[in-house]
């Protein structure tokens, strides 16, 4: 009979066989990197994996999941709670600029999608949020795979019947999310173009869209890849090699129509999409949700009256000190006000500078890494003043253990990418550097690894 176990007694206990086991980290990766049936291996040649899963129980899952789901519910609710509805106003204040708000305010869902994934560290008092990532466009969304790749070692898969551990398949969310955000049942067979844009489509991720769509088409999907320069509008209808398009599943991030030419590519499709002629999954408008400058205004103590003490209570648990980078008094958390430059200066150490609207750790600059001098930290706080950027309080992360060389655990810091989805929660992706690395940003072109999680059943 499988026993109940909390995270950190599984990965103590799963540690203890590995060591006894004799078992190589390479090993214990079950031939991840190699198998065909990993599709992230398409997406990120070469990609790297850990050498375990992660670990966790039904309780504190559903506790963290509880949380992220309540903190997307309220930047979904910004336009309205903060705005008065002008969803234009909202966009410029999050860090939309030109082409992007016209296309933005053209594309909305309604309801917003709940596809999304919250990217958090623990530290000494629990996860804390790094960033939200909305929409149709997120990475890792066929982490299962992994999940199934490494169970293939006995030694993992004797551990996982022992604990009654299991997985939960993302993907298959994907799909059903895409149905229910459309309006299509699941024995209806809509044709989906899975679309990316084109200067990604021809230089990277054309192959695997390719497979992505045939993945899709054992989900009951009649998908086909293709950019979104292969659509065309007429007759009532989107057509994709002469095949009329019920879904347009969007691949590609805000930051692309920010390219020349974007409009020419987007107006077509969306101009349709609001005639009702095809459905778009998801609409540009839930990406937008997730800028770092939404987290910012949850963070604002200015906000606070707008929410439930139940609201802020799940602000308070996971959200960090976000400020947007603006010049003049910012008050801090434990109530007094400091001058927002001034402050960040002298706490240097203590502070991250992001961009709003950039991805995958693009133009993070962490105030404490080795590279991050006294003058550069000036230089670009003072480049981002009034531009949109925001601020963070820096987390530090409690590290995990992992199967390291030799036998001995190895020290990890662990990034967790908690999925939710129409269905409620979604699974979990993980990125993790070893702390000897000084990794300050995770993601797999820096150096970082990839790995899945592994969960008591409720």
């Amino acid at each position: 009979m499988s026993q109940q176990m909390n995270r950190a007694a599984l990965t103590a206990l799963y540690l203890d066989q590995v060591r006894k086991s004799g078992a190589s980290p390479d090993e214990l990766t079950g031939g991840v990197a190699e198998s065909d049936d990993v599709l992230l291996n398409l997406f990120y040649p070469g990609m790297p994996y850990l050498s375990r899963p992660v670990f966790i129980d039904a309780a504190e899952r559903d506790r963290l999941h509880a949380d992220t789901e309540t903190v997307r519910g309220l930047l979904v609710s910004l336009p309205e709670r903060l705005y008065d509805g002008d969803y234009a106003a909202f966009a410029r204040d999050a860090g939309a600029t030109d082409y992007q708000i016209e296309a933005l305010s053209a594309s909305r869902g309604n309801p917003v999608s709940p596809q999304a994934r919250a990217d958090l560290y623990e530290d000494a008092t629990g996860f804390k949020l790094m960033e939200f990532n909305m929409g149709s466009a997120l990475g890792g969304m066929e982490i299962a795979d992994v999940c199934r790749a490494m169970l293939r070692h006995p030694l993992l898969a004797g551990f996982a019947a022992e604990y009654g551990l299991g997985y939960h398949d993302t993907q298959r969310d994907q799909v059903a999310n895409m149905l229910a955000g459309t309006g299509f049942a699941a024995g209806d067979g809509p044709v989906v173009a899975v679309a990316d844009w084109p200067s990604s489509y021809q230089s990277r991720l054309g192959p695997y869209m390719h497979q992505l769509a045939q993945r899709w088409r054992a989900y009951g999907l009649d998908a086909h890849a293709c950019h979104i320069g292969e659509l065309k509008a007429s007759g009532g209808r989107v057509w994709l090699a002469g095949r009329a398009v019920d879904i347009v599943a969007r691949m590609f991030l805000l930051d692309y129509l920010l390219e020349p030419g974007a409009a020419e590519l987007m107006d077509p499709v969306l101009a349709a999409a609001g005639r009702g002629e095809v459905a778009m999954f998801t609409p540009l408008d839930t990406e937008l949700y997730g800028s770092k400058a939404a987290i910012a205004m949850l963070s604002d103590e200015h906000n606070r009256h707008l929410f439930t003490p139940a609201e802020r209570g799940s602000i308070d648990r996971i959200v960090p000190w976000t400020r947007m980078v603006v010049p003049g008094p910012v008050t801090l958390e434990d109530g007094r006000t400091a001058d927002l430059l001034d402050y960040a200066i002298d706490q240097q150490d203590d502070l991250v500078l992001k961009p709003t609207l950039r991805w995958g750790g693009q133009q993070v600059l962490p105030g404490w890494h080795r590279d991050t001098g006294a003058a550069l930290w000036r230089e670009q706080l003072t480049a981002a003043a009034g531009a949109p950027y925001v601020l963070q309080r820096r987390i530090r992360p409690v590290p995990d253990l992992f199967p390291g060389p030799g036998g001995a655990p190895q020290s990890w810091i662990v990034a967790w990418g908690l999925y939710t989805a129409a269905s409620g929660y979604g699974g979990i992706i993980t990125r993790a550097g070893t702390v000897e690395s000084g990794l300050a940003v995770l993601n797999v072109s820096a150096g970082a690894r990839v790995g899945c999680c592994l969960e008591t059943q409720a």
